[in-house]
């Protein structure tokens, strides 16, 4: 009996052993991709492009990594740090894609989960809308407008998934957010749309006015 609990006590503890090396390796990898991620939505705000497709090479290529570190540890796999990285890699990437007005990168050609890229570009909603806002401080009213029918679009799917939150890891509420971040964003475009019209009709009176001037005159 003592030789047998000893045998398995050693087993146990090359079983952990190994887990804890997988899982030690993989979550500076994770924290490192996600920092990727934020710092290429960080450069398409500002339009560099090339950066932005550069640290999302990067993250991809952690993404693989983590893969690999965990493929035979599938619980440490899906005990949320993976899934985090891959959500912000969707949404990094989505993010770039339609700021360049190309079409979505899918589920399968990122190599992560329906889950991680739903969430992904529930979250890209919040983006795209500062990006319509910087270009409504530019006065690109025609530019936001198909960024506001991104917006739509994305979450005219979401509201097609009807599935517990333990499935779509709390889609829903992601979901939720992206709604009011869509109608807030609907209610600026209007309202800028609205006072670039008031001042180009007060544009138009005034020239009109000073016409009528010039004629008495």
């Amino acid at each position: 009996m003592p030789e047998q609990i000893d045998n398995i006590g050693r087993e146990a503890i090359e079983y952990f052993a190994l887990k804890h090396a997988a899982r030690e390796r993989a979550l500076p990898k994770s924290r490192t991709a996600i920092r990727h991620c934020a710092n290429s939505i960080r450069a398409t705000h500002r339009h560099e492009v090339e950066r932005a497709e550069a640290l999302l090479g990067q993250a991809a290529s952690l993404l693989a990594e983590m893969d690999i570190d965990l493929q035979d540890h599938k619980d440490i796999y899906f005990a949320g740090f993976v899934q985090d990285a891959q959500k912000e890699y969707a949404e990094a990437r989505t993010f770039a894609a339609l700021t360049q007005h190309q079409p979505l990168p899918t589920p399968a050609e990122l190599s992560i989960g329906h889950a991680a890229y739903l969430n992904g570009i529930a979250e890209a909603i919040g983006e795209l809308r500062r990006y319509v806002l910087d270009q409504l401080r530019r006065s690109n009213i025609d530019s936001s407008e198909v960024f506001l029918n991104y917006m739509d679009d994305i979450y005219a799917v979401l509201i097609s998934v009807d599935f517990p939150d333990a499935i779509t890891s709390g889609l829903r509420r992601t979901t939720d957010s992206a709604r009011g971040i869509l109608e807030k964003t609907r209610g600026d475009l209007t309202a800028a749309a609205i006072q670039l019209q008031l001042q180009k009709s007060m544009r138009e009176l005034q020239e009109g006015l000073q016409q009528h001037v010039s004629a008495d005159e």
